[in-house]
């Protein structure tokens, strides 16, 4: 992006958008601390199948509001999200006050150097199930590995980002709780330019609770960064996976050749295996940057 670019980003139109499911506790102080900190952004509520007056109430508090007939998960409110605005740039926050709307316009400046600004909290041991935290740590170091570079929060729903960019990767998202893991890679692995800024988390008001479910959810979590990384870098996966192969049947064969004096036919399954696997991933690879180019 030049430097004209940069210097007139924030000029374009803000939409604030928010997936809300049952938030009518939450979401209208929500709303009113998005218009404090950021009076000129339009503020959509996707309303993803409540069954209580979420609906009506972000209305009353000024935002307006998509309706999901039912519910189908925050993924697909930011997927509607993402159709039905035109362009600009979109902030993201949860519709629980978990987040804090004053760390938005900080956000927002970022945005002139950087393609994505997530929110990165921060994982105290005090804070959380120590298995959500253990599960979160996994996800972060996977990611981090494939990705090439340090995430230090890859689940967080708090970011501010281009439409422009986002919706290129429009048929990728998926409709659970995946879309900020999802989105996340998608940006990095792409060459865009994304960063993590420090923010501060709410405690979840008395009597609601998470609607993320740790094996469920931490399944789809890795089954969608491998995809990404498929996609995209698959020789990171294919190339360390056949080269272990590859050393497991050396050392077979040395050790059947020590102890044995012969030559085991297993043997060659795993030499096969990870020759196969090498050269696949190099053929998966051209059909990744085949596929960068064209999106570019």
């Amino acid at each position: 992006m030049s430097t004209t670019e940069r210097n007139h980003l924030l000029g374009l139109s803000i939409t604030i958008v928010m997936p809300a499911y049952n938030e009518e506790k939450t979401v209208s102080d929500v709303i009113r601390g998005v218009k404090a900190c950021v009076p000129n952004a339009r503020i959509l509520v996707i309303d993803d199948g409540s069954t209580d007056n979420t609906r009506r109430i972000a209305e009353a508090a000024g935002a307006e509001v998509v309706r999901h007939p039912n519910n189908k998960g925050n993924g697909a409110c930011l997927k509607t999200a993402l159709r039905s605005i035109d362009g600009g740039i979109i902030g993201v926050l949860d519709a629980d006050g978990q987040h804090d709307p004053g760390q938005l316009p900080e956000m927002l400046e970022l945005l002139r150097d950087y393609d994505l600004v997530v929110g990165a909290r921060n994982f105290a041991p005090q804070e959380g199930s120590p298995l959500r935290n253990l599960g979160n740590r996994i996800l972060r170091k996977l990611a981090s590995f494939l990705a090439e570079r340090d995430i230090p929060d890859l689940t967080s729903g708090f970011r501010v980002f281009r439409h422009d960019i986002a919706i290129k990767f429009l048929h990728l998202y998926p409709n659970g709780y995946s879309f900020p893991s999802t989105s996340t890679l998608s940006f990095i692995t792409a060459g865009y330019n994304v960063t993590f800024m420090p923010v501060s988390v709410s405690s979840r008001p008395a009597g609601t609770e998470s609607k993320l479910r740790p094996f469920r959810d931490g399944f789809r979590f890795i089954m969608f960064i491998l995809r990404i990384i498929t996609m995209t870098n698959p020789n990171k996966i294919f190339l360390p996976s056949g080269l272990t192969m590859i050393l497991i049947g050396v050392v077979l064969t040395i050790r059947n050749l020590i102890l044995f004096q012969q030559f085991s036919e297993g043997v060659v399954l795993f030499l096969a295996g990870g020759i196969n696997i090498i050269f696949f991933g190099l053929i998966l690879d051209q059909f990744a940057l085949l596929r960068l180019q064209a999106r570019d």
